[in-house]
């Protein structure tokens, strides 16, 4: 999923501050109606004469859209000065380690209601959770995990209309306009296939959507019908967690393989100067001939990465697998697919038991 990864900081503290999920086959259907022939092409309201709009008219006509449908929608949609704002904070700016910031990261996610609340989202949802292991080959826990990190399990879907995001990053913010702009023009392909009120979906300040926060763009390629009611509706646990497990499949989720397994370190003034985080790329080989071994057995290897964590009290250092890699897909961060791996090992640890799901070598 195109998850913005330069959003990771402010998208983990805003999700705070969404809102309840509610579907959004809550509302009835909305047909995109034909509009006169007679009616104007030309956009009022906020986005009058903004720079990108004639063309997006333009590029919208490719797919069908008559200009006075795209023009009246655009002309419906409101500039918010705050989304502007959070764009352009920026993040932190990074010091020499160690300082603890994996650890307070961490604190964020894991928690023991997190955990308690992932247990209960598990036994409401059992029944897709084990479909979609059983489909895609990948474990329920990781699934929930990643609802989890993202909105809290659905709780905080953010409260941004979807169309007021996508429409002012695309036409008042320069700096980003050309991936809002594909963005927006891929919501209005999926509001009309999926016969939604292009004004109803709500998400993120940055236009990302439901439970698991796709994008539209990932919402094109990888949004799955799991629950097979001829809709793919992200604001549904049943399809965002379908969804989930075939973004994970789609970028080369190995089933029954090992996410990441921590390592010792016979010299850390050695495994200090190593390249670390996700990109990193070693074979066991030489991993250990500079001293630094996975505790357990990583399984069917293949390439590896060094993972060096900021902790509190010093480095703390892991070996990343294919699958820690598959994670940071879905937003590309470190610490992100780490919290969402100790997260998912927590979960499991607090539901007990086994799944009852076998899962396959292959999907």
């Amino acid at each position: 999923m195109r998850i913005l990864s330069t959003l990771l900081v402010l998208g983990s503290l805003l999700v705070l501050a969404g809102c309840g999920s509610s579907t959004t086959r809550d509302a009835p259907e909305y047909a995109y109606r034909a509009i006169p022939a007679s009616a104007t092409s030309r956009v009022s309201g906020d986005f009058s004469g903004a720079p990108g709009v004639s063309a997006f008219i333009r590029r919208m006509e490719r797919h069908g859209f008559p200009p006075s449908q795209t023009a009246a929608i655009i002309s419906g949609a409101q500039r918010k000065q705050s989304i502007i704002d959070l764009m352009d904070r920026q993040a932190p700016s990074r010091k020499k380690g160690p300082t603890g910031a994996w650890t307070r990261y961490r604190a964020k996610f894991l928690t023991d209601d997190s955990i308690a609340k992932g247990v209960s989202f598990w036994r409401r949802n059992e029944a897709a959770l084990d479909r979609a292991a059983r489909r895609y080959g990948v474990p329920a826990e990781y699934i929930v995990a990643i609802i989890g990190v993202e909105t809290r399990y659905g709780g905080f879907v953010g409260k941004t209309r979807i169309v007021d995001a996508l429409a002012t990053l695309a036409f008042a913010y320069p700096r980003r306009a050309d991936y809002f702009t594909g963005e927006l023009e891929s919501y209005l392909i999926m509001t009309r296939d999926e016969r939604l009120d292009p004004f109803a979906p709500r998400g993120s300040f940055a236009g990302a959507m439901g439970l698991c926060q796709f994008m539209p763009s990932s919402f094109r390629d990888y949004a799955v019908d799991h629950t097979g009611d001829g809709h793919r509706d992200l604001w549904s646990p049943g399809d965002a967690i379908g969804s989930v497990a075939n973004y994970f499949v789609r970028h080369g989720w190995q089933p029954g393989e090992a996410v990441a397994v921590r390592a010792r370190v016979a010299s850390p003034t050695t495994a200090k100067v190593m390249k670390a985080g996700y990109k990193s790329d070693y074979s066991l080989r030489e991993l250990e001939s500079q001293g630094i071994s996975p505790v357990a057995s990583p399984g069917r290897s293949g390439r590896l990465s060094l993972l060096r964590l900021d902790a509190r009290g010093g480095y703390e250092y892991w070996i990343g697998l294919k699958n820690f890699y598959v994670i940071t897909r879905y937003n590309h961060s470190t610490y992100y697919a780490m919290a969402v791996h100790q997260l998912a090992q927590a979960i499991r640890a607090r539901k007990g038991g086994s799944s009852g799901v076998r899962l396959s070598s292959s999907r």
